[in-house]
């Protein structure tokens, strides 16, 4: 593993800007991605039996959205949008809830505060307060908390990554060691020390060199848990994205703990949702599958 971590040493920061900063290969990102996604989003919010703005915590920011296909008992698919941990709001991804509703399963959205306002190291704890919360709350929630999955894209796969390694006994003694029973970190930042290397990324990250290590996947959260976690990563994405991901499933991915990375042939970071969001898609089909469907 020490190999895969120091190669940075070997590239400039504008080899990490390219690699890392992807809105900057999307110029009809904000035009087109971000409008489509908000005007979906917009829709399933008011076809779909939802309960919106549920504060979880005191941040600005700590509130989730649930999403109900109509069966308490259903498995429950939890979402972490990503925005490289400054941007976004969870009320841009409930389009992604839409497919999932229709196939039976219960979603919840969570949003949590950005940087700069507060830490990497402060995001990481609120996701762990939001799944805490869905766990301690699920019955008045209407979900099942006994089928949890959590799922995350791009910054959300790394908070994903977290909360796979998070000790939950060790919070409280009421959460159990297996509280999520599967993952699903999708292009995912399992090391952080290239991200911190970015200009334009750390900017309002503000990640030093020891945060960066410490909030890391790769070098202090590996997983607390067996439960399986499916990999995902755009065919057309950044070799750093394909290296981020692969490196993952080869330290972590043992017999006992099942690991699959599934590359979605010929789509990028953004594009790879947009997969997702259709139920005919192998990608879909995957994801149900780690739901127990």
């Amino acid at each position: 593993m020490d190999n895969a971590l120091s190669y940075h040493e070997s590239h400039d920061p504008d080899w990490f800007d390219v690699q890392y900063n992807l809105r900057a290969g999307r110029p009809d990102y904000e035009e087109t991605v971000i409008p489509g996604w908000i005007a979906d989003s917009q829709k399933a919010r008011d076809t779909l039996n939802c309960t919106l703005d549920i504060r979880y915590a005191a941040g600005e920011k700590q509130m989730l959205d649930v999403f109900r296909c109509g069966d308490a008992t259903a498995p429950t698919l939890i979402w972490i949008h990503g925005g490289y941990w400054q941007r976004g709001d969870k009320s841009v991804y409930s389009f992604l809830a839409a497919p999932f509703v229709q196939a039976g399963v219960n979603v919840v959205v969570v949003g949590y505060d950005l940087c700069p306002t507060v830490s990497m190291t402060r995001i990481s704890e609120e996701l762990r307060e939001a799944l805490t919360y869905v766990w301690q709350e699920g019955e008045a929630l209407g979900i099942n908390r006994d089928r949890l999955t959590v799922m995350g894209h791009s910054a959300g796969g790394h908070l994903t990554q977290m909360m796979m390694a998070t000790d939950w006994p060790a919070r409280a003694a009421t959460l159990p060691a297996d509280m999520i029973k599967a993952g699903i970190p999708v292009s995912p930042l399992s090391y952080l020390e290239p991200v911190r290397l970015t200009i334009a990324l750390n900017a309002n990250l503000r990640m030093d060199r020891v945060e960066a290590e410490a909030e890391s996947p790769m070098t202090n959260h590996p997983p607390l848990t067996d439960a399986p976690q499916l990999i995902v990563v755009g065919g057309a994405e950044t070799d750093e994205f394909h290296r981020q991901s692969q490196m993952y499933l080869d330290t972590f991915g043992t017999d006992a703990r099942a690991m699959e990375m599934y590359v979605v042939p010929g789509v990028d970071h953004f594009d790879e949702l947009n997969v997702l969001a259709d139920p005919a898609s192998p990608f879909f089909a995957k994801t149900c599958a780690m739901l127990g469907l």
